[in-house]
């Protein structure tokens, strides 16, 4: 194509995308008509909710227009074109004819995945390249024969770009392998692992967006959970969803799962490893099981005396354990299993004191009708007995989860009593003074007492409203006339008590809000990332949020940094889902150049010899620079004001080991905290104080150059090639 064919070629393609955000101007303001229509004519409140609920999902999808509405075109054998754009636009006018294939179409696929080898009916594949509103340019790939004159050029160009303080999305250069992988259907649990810079983060941010439009009802009811590292991961990936139009979704750590509770602080290795480990599941029971106490535990005096007006009544080790044993024989958990035990204790305790009243030679319990009427006597007067009411209390506490952690790890006899499972250096480092703030490690911990002790009664399900679902299928009662002349009505697809079901609460907050108040919320999709890092404990807790088990884990065993984190994917999950989950790689490093990431392999050999960096797809780029210094204060100030001018609209990062403070204008970080952070340009300081996988997951976040400065002489895998 010459260059004025290529420029005619541009204005035509210029004059079509702005055919198309008419069309979506025209339908914004068609669908913002509707919405105050809806608002204004509905005949009952059901039917305002359920008219404003449609116009309103749809117009928020068509808010993504400025990042790029469309981003390629499909030509097929018989020169027909087909636009591939971020959400899909339709002609009703010409039997709703798509004007936009949206992306996540089956009909889009080959706009990622057709190749010479398999175009999958495509001839042309054009990548336009966009700023907002506005083609710049485009290229074209012939997929008619392995000859085709394309290239990666749409892809690099996205790669070289300066990156800004959060992610982008990559809808336009998703590559074959991610395709492929946010694609997968949404049931069961998928794996995916890749080192550093092969978009694991992307591609599952992606595959969210990918099923809540394939799985829309079921995922927008009950929310997507995305799990991060930390709250700044969560911030540089925040925008990604939105810019796709999706916005049911959760995004949370570990450590602000719990609603009421969020921290970001660390225990040190030791109890960070012990808190995680799955024997904290038989801890936490025996925990619990020790606040059950006999009288001989609690202190003096024993038996416990219960004063009533005629007759001291012995609360003894012997009638305690009776009722203890027939309340853990309900399965109850402690704190609903609290009354039942009280009640027993009350009729052993009756039963005791009617034996008692009397003297040597009257015994009530001779006396027809007299036992009975004493028993009933006593058993009011027991009920109200402040004796009683304090024995109960002590032998069987009302506890909350917080109270049982905090109680267990400052006290060095409960400790011994709930923590023989463990060595004796184990239980010491869960050991802590009371008042303590909570941290990371001990959120899952919470989680697991609270499903020990329950939160009090059990909540009672409302009956289904079926009301409310006549007058909804009433309103969607209008027949459909089918393609074959039949004609569908909403009933012969769904029914009241369905739809009942589904609408037994009614809640104007949005799913996220709703989600994050309320423990027992259960997600239809969960999507964790650094997953390499969780716990066993961890793992339990984010299971319980999702019983269909439909996760996106997202990780890299090889930047494991936690004492407790993954080992073996098959390992940890073979308690949940056996081994009926799938597994996928990901080999190309798009984010590092091809110098800065050979730099990093020769350390990932530190971490282990058998692992294998990603191949970089960005050859060439700037050497890695390795300056020894004297006055490293001096040389990071000199350091810093020259990639601040290298990086110009770009990002700098200075990278330091744990506990290191500096003093600069750059942002700095710990290289736990960079884990899926990416950089123009990474300062990396005395590289030999962090650990071997600190040292990698630092070395591997730059895009464009990577600059070490170091007081004492590094290792030789950081200098020989």
């Amino acid at each position: 194509m010459s260059t004025e064919q290529h420029l005619a070629e541009l204005r035509r393609e210029r004059e079509h995308v702005a055919f198309l955000y008419r069309r979506l101007e025209q339908e914004q303001a068609e669908a913002k008509a509707a919405l105050v229509a809806a608002n204004k004519t509905a005949d009952s409140l059901l039917e305002r909710d359920f008219a404003v609920n449609a116009v309103a999902n749809r117009l928020a999808m068509t808010k993504v227009a400025d990042s790029g509405l469309c981003f390629g075109r499909l030509t097929d054998a018989e020169g027909e074109h087909t636009y591939v754009g971020r959400i899909g636009l339709f002609d009703a006018e010409d039997d709703y004819r798509p004007q936009l294939l949206d992306w996540r179409a089956p009909a889009a696929k080959p706009f990622y995945c057709a190749t010479p080898a398999h175009p999958d009916g495509v001839s042309v594949r054009r990548q336009f390249q966009t700023w907002r509103r506005e083609i710049l340019d485009f290229r074209d790939e012939s997929l008619d024969s392995a000859s085709g004159d394309g290239d990666d050029s749409a892809l690099l160009v996205a790669l070289e770009s300066a990156r800004g303080e959060t992610m982008r999305d990559i809808v336009a250069t998703i590559q074959a392998d991610q395709d492929d992988i946010i694609r997968l259907p949404g049931n069961g649990v998928v794996v995916v692992e890749g080192g550093p810079g092969t978009g694991k983060t992307a591609v599952a941010l992606h595959r969210v967006a990918y099923l809540l439009y394939t799985e829309r009802e079921r995922l927008e009811r009950r929310g997507v959970l995305v799990i991060g590292p930390n709250p700044g991961f969560l911030r540089y990936i925040g925008t990604v969803l939105p810019s796709l139009g999706e916005t049911s979704v959760v995004f949370g750590t570990t450590g602000g799962v719990l609603p009421g509770l969020t921290t970001t602080l660390q225990d040190g290795p030791e109890a960070r490893r012990v808190k995680g480990s799955p024997q904290m599941v038989e801890v936490l029971a025996a925990a619990v099981a020790d606040r059950q106490e006999l009288p001989s535990q609690v202190g003096d005096p024993d038996p416990i005396p219960i004063e009533l007006s005629d007759v001291t009544v012995p609360l003894d080790d012997e009638l305690v354990a009776a009722a203890r044993h027939r309340a853990r024989a309900t399965g109850l958990k402690h704190n609903a299993a609290r009354k039942v035990f009280a009640e027993h204790v009350l009729t052993l305790l009756t039963e005791r004191a009617v034996g008692l009243v009397g003297d040597d030679w009257f015994d009530v319990r001779d006396v027809p009708g007299l036992a009975e009427a004493t028993a009933i006597d006593i058993r009011t007067e027991l009920e109200s007995s402040d004796d009683f009411q304090r024995a109960v209390k002590r032998l069987w506490p009302r506890l909350t989860a917080k109270r049982l952690l905090s109680d267990l790890f400052s006290s060095p006899a409960r400790l011994a009593a709930a923590c023989t499972a463990l060595p004796d250096g184990d239980r010491d480092a869960l050991a802590r003074p009371k008042g303590m703030p909570w941290t990371v490690s001990d959120v899952p911990l919470l989680d697991e007492a609270i499903e020990l002790l329950g939160t009090g009664p059990a909540r009672v399900k409302e009956e289904p409203d079926e009301e409310y679902a006549q007058e909804l299928l009433r309103i969607l009662g209008h027949d459909m006339e089918m393609d074959d002349g039949e004609e569908l009505r909403a009933v012969d697809v769904v029914s009241a008590e369905a739809l009942a079901e589904r609408h037994a609460e009614h809640d104007d907050r949005d799913v996220a809000e709703r989600a994050a108040a309320d423990r027992e919320w259960t997600y239809g999709h969960v999507v964790v990332d650094e997953a390499q890092e969780l716990s066993a404990m961890d793992w339990r807790m984010l299971m319980r949020r999702c019983p269909s088990r439909s996760f996106t884990i997202v990780g890299d065993l090889a930047q494991r940094e936690s004492p407790a984190g993954v080992r073996s994917w098959r390992d940890m999950l073979a308690e949940y889902v056996d081994d009926r989950w799938t597994y996928r790689e990901l080999t190309v490093n798009y984010r590092t150049p091809e110098k800065i990431m050979a730099l990093a392999a020769r350390v990932l050999v530190d971490v282990d010899p058998a692992l294998k960096a990603p191949t970089s797809v960005r050859t060439g780029g700037a050497e890695p620079v390795l300056r020894e210094v004297t006055d490293l204060d001096d040389a990071l100030a000199t350091e810093v004001a020259s990639a601040m001018a290298a990086a110009g609209a770009g990002t700098v990062a200075v990278v330091v080991p744990d506990g290191v403070v500096v003093d600069t204008p750059a942002r700095t970080y710990a290289p736990t905290e960079t884990k899926g952070l990416e950089f123009d340009v990474v300062i990396v300081l005395e590289p030999h104080l962090m650990t071997a996988t600190d040292r990698y997951v630092a070395l591997t976040r730059a895009t464009k150059e990577l600059r070490i400065l170091h007081t004492v002489a590094l290792p030789g895998n950081l200098y020989s090639g």
